[in-house]
């Protein structure tokens, strides 16, 4: 959960790791992305079900400190509930200012989280939208290959 940041401050201090920092934070992700099948916080990750890898990997990476961070369909293979949650903090991410790219094949994902759309398709820059001007059916010609005047609209 922490390996990316175990020789931080955050979690150790002349070489040495904290481990009750480190299972604290841990803890914590665990309890807010309900990442189920880790007992009292500790499991190797290839033991959990996917859907619970998915969501100990989105709350590992919303929780870093960051100013950018790439997203790669981060909802796939999710319940409902789980879905809204990870939108939710996505959400909450732009909120603090921190910029997001949002890679995703569920249109109504990126529709309802993006501020702006822009559809590549076979490598190609096809168009830009403002996410609050998306229209379902231009995107998907979008997608199809149809592009908009000058790229962008």
């Amino acid at each position: 959960m922490a390996l990316q940041d175990i020789s931080s401050k955050k979690f150790s201090s002349f070489g040495f790791v904290n481990s009750d920092k480190l299972q604290t934070y841990a803890q914590d992700v665990i309890s807010k992305y309900d990442v189920r099948g880790a007992q009292s916080g500790f499991a190797i990750s290839r033991q959990l079900s996917g859907g619970n890898q998915q969501k100990a990997i989105v709350g590992r990476e919303l929780t870093r400190e960051h100013d950018l961070i790439v997203i790669y369909q981060p909802t796939r293979g999710l319940d409902v509930g789980s879905i809204e949650f990870i939108h939710q903090q996505i959400l909450d991410n732009k909120k603090r200012g921190a910029a997001t790219l949002l890679i995703s094949y569920e249109l109504s994902e990126v529709m309802s989280l993006a501020d702006r759309i822009i559809v590549v398709n076979s490598g190609y820059t096809i168009g830009e939208v403002a996410g609050k001007d998306a229209v379902r059916e231009k995107l998907g010609a979008m997608m199809m290959g149809a592009t908009t005047k000058g790229g962008t609209e």
